[in-house]
């Protein structure tokens, strides 16, 4: 039979930002429940090595760091739920969400936590070789490449930031475009251009991902020139996908204020959304930095917002009650 389940705290999502918001929240004494969606951890469930996450002196696993952050999460006090929100009511308090178990949620606060996910090409061996030479992420995995030389797909702001940044580690970055422009700003085009590490490739799409050795590592990649249907072979080390990034923000159209991308738009430094009482946090509404650390660290603001939020409407109740007692 479904449920209908009434908490002060809510979190929709299961990555760094929502697992923290929940140690958070529970820590207040908030109670608070947890649905974990589709793929609870988030993009760091794909992601292998993590050597930039504070408190690791040697790498650690991206599945492990987010089965530790459940397990936390549960042990402080959070109600951690298995399940799919399928629509959200924002219009009034208790916030009312319907889950694809047929649940109901009914929360005095709300944080969207659901992260965003990287947009792929969609071939068969870039999906094989994730974690093998295939990243997203060029923060994230960067430095495994020093010294060695990498491509980096995609003509706009994120592709060429991502190609500028991994000049840094890399000896040598190639740039593939499937047109003869990039879409970038002019001036990281400059940037670009002018640097002796990158080259560019134009008029090309990525074929197929190309690997060797045993286990399969990255050794290249197959290009098709778009215009005259020529294929020729690039030999890299890693493969960067930076074609953008796509918000899991579907349910929460017409419900906060969402920018022209589908990120949840927040005031400045803060996760309070235009709805008072729901905030976000994480790659949810961060399309710039886009790290575990930033997650957690926007979801901890969120949960003592949620507290704060809490605490200041409960004020005119006990304002009330004294003066009746007076």
């Amino acid at each position: 039979m479904p449920e209908t389940i009434h908490t002060q705290v809510l979190i929709i999502g299961a990555g760094p930002a929502g697992y923290t918001a929940a140690i958070y929240a529970a820590r207040g004494g908030l109670d608070p429940v947890l649905v974990s969606g589709l793929q609870p951890g988030g993009q760091l469930m794909i992601t292998t090595d993590v050597e930039n996450y504070p408190g690791f002196e040697t790498a650690i696993q991206g599945p492990w760091l987010m089965e530790q952050m459940a397990k936390q999460a549960e042990h402080v006090g959070t109600r951690v739920i298995s399940d799919l929100l399928m629509n959200v009511d924002f219009s009034c308090r208790p916030f009312r969400c319907v889950g694809d178990s047929g649940d109901v949620y009914l929360a005095e606060t709300v944080v969207i936590a659901t992260g965003a996910q990287a947009r792929w090409l969609g071939l068969p061996s870039e999906k094989r070789l994730q974690g093998a030479g295939v990243s997203a992420c060029a923060t994230c995995d960067g430095f495994f490449y020093r010294g060695k030389q990498v491509a980096v797909i995609g003509g706009g702001n994120t592709a060429v930031e991502e190609a500028l940044y991994l000049t840094h580690h890399a000896d040598k970055v190639t740039l593939v475009h499937r047109r003869d422009s990039l879409r970038a700003e002019k001036i990281l085009q400059r940037r670009l251009f002018s640097h002796p590490k990158i080259t560019v490739v134009w008029d090309s799409a990525v074929e197929e991902v190309t690997a060797g050795g045993q286990p399969e590592v990255v050794n290249g990649v197959t290009l098709r020139n778009v215009r005259s249907g020529a294929l020729s072979h690039l030999a890299v080390d890693g493969v960067f996908i930076a074609i953008g990034h796509m918000p899991n923000t579907t349910i929460f159209r017409g419900q906060v204020e969402l920018d022209d991308e589908g990120y949840v738009l927040t005031k400045p430094g803060l996760t309070q959304t235009s709805v008072p009482g729901v905030f976000a946090a994480g790659d949810v509404q961060d399309k710039l930095w886009r790290q575990a650390i930033t997650a957690a660290g926007t979801g901890c603001i969120a949960a003592l917002e949620a507290e704060k939020f809490l605490t200041l409407q409960a004020l005119p109740t006990v304002q009330a009650a004294a003066q009746a007692a007076e």
